[in-house]
């Protein structure tokens, strides 16, 4: 299996005052394709920062992250920019959809940023909508959707663009345990479809759907494991 991630003596100091902050401490690990990765942790254990880096939102200070064989750990921002809206799909706990547009529009950005044109961009988003079950959602504003919809929204978004991965921050976090099922189980079908997902997740039983578990603390890798059973619904 080939890696689409490899991160090698990863490091991310902060300045707060005259203290150092140790984030991630020489933290080493790579993913294949088509794996579905959970990495968990308590607050300030570095999961947040790494999934920051991970997904080209942050540049390490020092260590290499190369993604779909590009070193991007020296990008500047437009190059990250890019990067970002090319290969990584974003899945948040707050869903960040705009207000005043549809489901179809808020799908459809990322195609904007990668320069499609408006009729091909608006296809593509209705054929992810329909993959994610919302085809009778599309011209609804995030305003006249559910919790659980919203997030399929959100979902669609980020596959929109065929990205080498799905990045999802605590995807089920504002979902009741049902709507969170539904969610997940949408995640098992577009894992099952060949797409890299990486959850980032502080609760046990959101971990256990990945099949490999990734442990963070204190800024560095406390254990790395493959879930041999990991949870499915039916």
């Amino acid at each position: 299996m080939s890696k689409i991630i490899e991160i090698n003596k990863l490091i991310k100091n902060y300045q707060v005052g005259t203290e150092t902050i140790r984030a991630l401490r020489s933290v080493s690990l790579s993913i294949d394709k088509n794996e579905y990765v959970a990495i968990m942790g308590p607050s300030g254990s570095g999961k947040s920062t790494l999934m920051n880096i991970l997904g080209c939102l942050d540049t390490p200070t020092g260590g290499d992250y190369i993604l779909n064989n590009t070193n991007v750990s020296q990008l500047d921002d437009d190059q990250l920019a890019e990067i970002r809206n090319k290969e990584i799909g974003f899945v948040f706990q707050t869903f960040n959809l705009l207000p005043r547009y549809s489901a179809l529009e808020n799908v459809s950005l990322p195609l904007i940023y990668a320069g499609t044109n408006k009729e091909d961009r608006l296809a593509r988003a209705g054929e992810v909508l329909v993959s994610v079950g919302l085809e009778d959602r599309v011209r609804h504003k995030p305003n006249e959707l559910s919790g659980g919809q919203r997030q399929r929204v959100a979902v669609a978004r980020a596959m929109v663009n065929s990205p080498s991965i799905i990045l999802a921050d605590e995807p089920t976090g504002n979902l009741d345990s049902k709507t969170s099922k539904d969610i997940l189980n949408l995640f098992d079908e577009i894992h099952q479809k060949g797409n890299t997902i990486i959850i980032v997740t502080h609760e046990e039983d959101i971990a256990r759907h990945a099949h490999r578990i990734i442990r963070l603390m204190d800024g560095m890798i406390e254990s790395d494991e493959i879930n041999k059973n990991p949870t499915t619904f039916n």
